[in-house]
């Protein structure tokens, strides 16, 4: 069994996949959790093939239950949580005298409710191993939008500053018990999420092993630095979301 362990949510593919290559290669076995069963085992084949140790446990992040059952799932597997990737995330454009309530609830589940709840749920062992080497994670994935509060993603972007804000207050609470805390705030990475704007911007996108290769620069610096957030841009692109 590995001599650390992580949990990702929104693990079967784009970001969360990537982060997940990142850790397993730093040697973590890994919890990837994702709504899709057999998409999930799908993305994952490609880890295990490369002989790395994954647990697989679907989960839909708007359920409280299915959260702390994957919590669960991973205490019982792994027995440690050395790294928590708050991933799973979903955006949903409108304007605003047009949003929907269901769309409004769903992101604000999947986007912050359900980061909220994975901390509460992981931190027990995540104090446990920032107390045995120092330097326990919690990588929260926000985004660029929520820099700026674009318009048309307004929601989206709302749930994105929020986990700005709640990645700062959790690192106020947990810094003396060895864990570090870092939103990651990428611009439009390739994957599924981005599709509705590349024939406006192109392809020429951030890619997920970009944001994967961050976290492995929060792996490797020392205890007594904090990064508390990462920004990704494409080049001569200014913090600003537009869509």
């Amino acid at each position: 069994m590995a001599d650390r362990a992580a949990l990702i949510t929104g693990g079967s593919g784009g970001i969360g996949l990537a982060i997940a290559r990142t850790l397993a290669e730093e040697g973590y076995g890994l919890t990837l959790s994702a709504r899709r069963a057999e998409k999930l085992e799908e993305s994952v084949k490609g880890l295990r093939d490369d002989g790395f140790e994954v647990l697989t446990v679907p989960a839909n992040m708007a359920d409280e239950e299915d959260i702390t059952s994957l919590f669960a799932a991973h205490r019982e597997r792994f027995g440690r949580l050395d790294a928590l990737v708050n991933n799973a995330g979903v955006g949903i454009g409108a304007a605003m005298a047009e949003i929907e309530t269901k769309f409004l609830d769903m992101q604000l589940n999947v986007n912050l409710r359900a980061l909220i709840i994975g901390t509460r749920e992981g931190l027990p062992l995540l104090r446990e191993a920032g107390a045995e080497h120092g330097k326990a994670l919690i990588v929260n994935t926000a985004s660029l939008a929520g820099k700026s509060g674009p318009a048309w993603l307004s929601v989206y972007g709302a749930t994105k500053a929020a986990v700005i804000s709640f990645t700062e207050s959790t690192q106020r609470e947990v810094a003396r018990d060895g864990i570090q805390c870092t939103a990651l705030a990428p611009g439009f990475v390739d994957t599924a999420m981005a599709d509705f704007i590349k024939d406006q911007i192109g392809e020429d996108l951030i890619l997920p092993s970009d944001i994967g290769e961050a976290v492995r620069f929060l792996l490797h610096t020392s205890p007594s630095c904090h990064i508390p957030e990462i920004v990704f841009t494409r080049p001569g692109e200014e913090i600003v979301a537009t869509a």
